[in-house]
């Protein structure tokens, strides 16, 4: 079987493509790359359309080895790539030939990098996606050694760009625009998400980045009553009982019972998906509230 066969899938690594969206009245998720610029640049580089599947790599590790000649690019967070055990450029266009071993390893910063194949991961869809949701289970399982990628036929035409400037993932404090609400008037003082840091807690996932206060005041409800199920959205800040913030990201749940305090703006969800564990985090207010009720997205 031609394609990429995973030699290392590294500690975490998944199939991704943009999500299923517009399966939440049945109960199902977007999903999708949690940097969602990073696969789509990813995608340019090799002469994608925006939406082609590509292998999202947590804390590197991966190594791919080709069973037919591939153009391959890696974009995100920066992990350093060797080709048959050279060094090769991160954010560049790579000829693999049959039998090559691209290996990643471990970013200086950020969390998260795609490997995209020119043609895209042609993994079997599920609900007209190749994303794995990692919440509801379903989509291409994680990747294992042995597997094999098996590589769509290429676009027509071919990439003009060899190399892209990307922004380095930030390393030190991470600020964050916020829209306050929908349920900010659930909490005593819910300007006391906008004061000191949060820290990224170890058990962060695709699901969500779960915040630990490093300094400042506690978040605190103003009352222990309990919400009905709502909708949720990509970016929203759910609080549970504990008062540490849990920042939803691709594979969040499509409902929820806990206040969310605020939504961080869209530009900057793909930017908290790089945020790793130890990082700290401050929030700033945005210009725009949120709408009364949590919604979808």
């Amino acid at each position: 079987m031609s394609g990429l066969e995973v030699v290392e899938p590294g500690p975490a690594s998944t199939v991704q493509d943009l999500g299923r969206p517009g399966l939440l009245r049945w109960g199902v998720g977007v999903s999708g790359a949690a940097d969602r610029g990073s696969l789509r640049l990813a995608n340019s580089l090799v002469g994608n359309p925006p939406g082609h599947a590509c292998v999202e790599v947590v804390l590197g590790g991966l190594a791919v080895r080709a069973r037919q000649r591939c153009v391959v690019a890696v974009a995100g967070a920066p992990a350093p790539a060797r080709l048959d055990g050279g060094p090769v450029g991160h954010a560049s266009v790579l000829v693999l030939h049959p039998g090559q071993v691209l290996r990643l390893g471990t970013a200086a910063a950020g969390l998260r990098s795609y490997l995209a194949v020119r043609g895209g991961v042609d993994v079997e869809p599920v609900l007209g996606s190749r994303s794995r949701d990692t919440l509801a289970g379903i989509g291409p399982a994680p990747l294992g050694a042995g597997d094999v990628l098996p590589v769509g036929a290429p676009p027509v035409g071919f990439p003009r760009v060899r190399t892209a400037v990307v922004p380095v993932p930030i390393t030190g404090e991470l600020t964050l625009g916020v829209r306050p609400g929908p349920r900010a008037d659930r909490f005593a003082d819910p300007a006391a998400l906008f004061a000191g840091t949060w820290r990224v807690s170890p058990q962060s996932d695709r699901v969500g980045v779960r915040l630990d206060r490093a300094d400042g005041p506690a978040l605190q409800r103003a009352d222990d009553v309990e919400l009905p199920p709502e909708g949720v959205a990509l970016g929203s800040l759910q609080v549970p009982p504990s008062g540490q913030p849990v920042l939803f990201l691709a594979d969040h749940p499509v409902t929820g019972g806990y206040p969310v305090v605020g939504v961080v703006a869209a530009a900057d969800v793909d930017r908290a998906a790089q945020a790793r564990p130890g990082q700290l985090v401050r929030f700033r207010p945005a210009s725009r509230p949120c709408p009364e009720r949590g919604g979808n997205s």
